[in-house]
């Protein structure tokens, strides 16, 4: 080994021995007693271990800081490399960045190992994230910033938090993909917490005749607020998991993750039964949105409904200009395999992984819900129309100490708790604010009850499509509930 690598070597040795003279202090003080005989033995030995490899780093360390002095600095503007770069037309003297060859959001992942294997304690934490020094060196900066106090006095406060912000934002960039919402350009970002006017009825005119009293109308408003509003979820481990882990384990940790917040932020965002609760969460783009259901299961019927969706827009004054569909990405390869009688393909623009689908981007999520048959839902957001507060940031905390109900639907009543430190577990808690809003009636509209693709001789999903038809009134009534038998 080189002096660098020995020098990791032994600083990842001390790290090992402090942690666990920490554990030993730890273990005694729950129980209220002194270091036992072999545990007093080993703490001794850790300690006469770590006194011994200080030594020899301060060694290693001088030796190394004498090869830096009598090592002869690389001639970056020598007259030979100059004229090289110029006969391959580069520059003569490139700036040169060596970046770590990890997976995105790998920074962000082993921040939360280090902060579950140490218990909380960023001490611990930056020692054990020593160990990734040379791949993801943001852990470690970030931990050890973390542990100083910050001072709006202080030119430089933000500073240390910068690593911080780019990891968080590191793992938002892996998450946003997988995501409709994060899929869809377009949307009105707004702050949190805001109040905005909107107009709900126009003024009015008329023709007047010579001499005649002119009308005099009024206008209607209201005010729209977004407020705060959060997604979280509890990920709970064995202390086995996150004590042994190594590289390997790593994804399942970061995985856990993104598919815990991707599955209620997409289900939420398009499903018609999500209604608003004041102060938790918000109502889907889709719960008061116009619908028609579905006239069919052939070409001919899609066309049909994409019509009457389309009128949906059109009859208010919206226009789809920019807008998305989204739906299931087995209807959506449905409708891509659906063949005309020379067997030409109907719509041969989309497939399961999207496309194009009647000259609009179509968005596909095995997230978005069917209804109650099974069958499935055709959706036409127009995200200009939507307004979206993201702070675009995840929050992370870890403990082992405290109890859980181990539910997605906790009561929150204290009954059934399952205690982390008596079954050796660790819990990671994500959070993350986001909140969105139809800025208008009319920010999307959907097909219900789609059924696409469907031998002819089975009429069950269109019957049953009948059975649920709309007690709202149709968006265009020439295509909007017409059944095939």
């Amino acid at each position: 080994m080189n002096l660098a690598e020995m020098i990791a070597a032994f600083e990842a040795r001390r790290a090992a021995a402090q942690a666990r003279m920490h554990e030993l202090i730890e273990l005694a003080g729950k129980e209220g007693a002194t270091l036992d005989a072999a545990q007093q033995e080993e703490f001794d030995t850790l300690e006469q271990d770590t006194k011994a490899i200080d030594e020899h780093l301060r060694r290693l360390k001088l030796v190394e800081a004498q090869q830096v002095k009598t090592a002869t600095p690389v001639d970056g503007a020598s007259p030979t490399r100059a004229a090289t770069a110029r006969a391959v037309g580069a520059a003569a003297d490139p700036i040169i960045r060596v970046t770590p060859n990890v997976p995105k959001g790998t920074a962000f992942t082993r921040y939360a190992i280090a902060l579950a294997r140490s218990k909380g304690n960023l001490m611990q934490a930056a020692e054990i994230a020593h160990q990734w020094h040379d791949t993801t060196p943001d852990v470690e900066t970030v931990l050890r910033a973390a542990v100083a106090a910050g001072t709006t006095t202080d030119p430089a406060w933000a500073n240390p938090l910068v690593p911080y912000q780019i990891m968080a934002s590191e793992f938002i960039e892996l998450l946003r993909p997988a995501t409709i919402i994060g899929r869809i350009q377009g949307f009105r970002r707004v702050p949190f917490n805001v109040k905005m006017p909107a107009q709900t009825t126009p003024s009015s005119a008329q023709w007047v005749g010579e001499g005649k009293a002119k009308p005099v109308s009024a206008l209607g408003f209201e005010t729209m607020t977004l407020g705060f509003a959060k997604v979280a979820g509890i990920v709970v481990m064995t202390d086995e998991l996150v004590r042994f882990s190594n590289p390997s384990a790593e994804p399942i940790v970061q995985q856990d993750l993104i598919e815990t917040i991707t599955q209620l932020l997409d289900h939420d965002f398009v499903d018609p039964a999500k209604a608003e609760v004041p102060g938790v969460s918000p109502d889907s783009i889709t719960h008061q949105a116009s619908y028609i259901d579905a006239s069919g299961t052939d070409a001919a019927a899609v066309r049909v409904d994409v019509r009457g969706v389309f009128s949906a827009f059109t009859a208010n004054n919206a226009s789809v200009a920019g807008a998305y569909w989204i739906m299931d990405p087995v209807m959506a390869l449905t409708l891509g395999m659906m063949v005309t009688p020379l067997g030409n393909p109907e719509f041969p623009g989309i497939d399961m992984n999207g496309g194009v689908f009647f000259g609009l981007p179509v968005i596909c999520s095995t997230n978005v819900p069917k209804d109650a048959g099974g069958l499935y839902h055709i959706i036409l957001v127009q995200p200009k129309e939507v307004l979206l507060a993201d702070d675009g940031g995840v929050t992370l905390d870890a403990s082992r100490e405290a109890s859980l109900q181990m539910n997605d639907a906790p009561s929150g009543d204290g009954t059934s708790l399952v205690s982390l430190w008596q079954q050796n577990m660790i819990a990671l808690r994500a959070e993350r604010f986001i909140n969105w809003k139809p800025r208008r009636a009319l920010a999307c509209a959907y097909i219900r009850g789609a059924n696409y693709g469907a031998p002819p001789a089975d009429t069950g999903g269109a019957a049953q499509a009948a059975s649920r038809a709309s007690t709202r009134p149709a968006p265009d009534a020439g295509s909007s509930t017409s059944t095939k038998k």
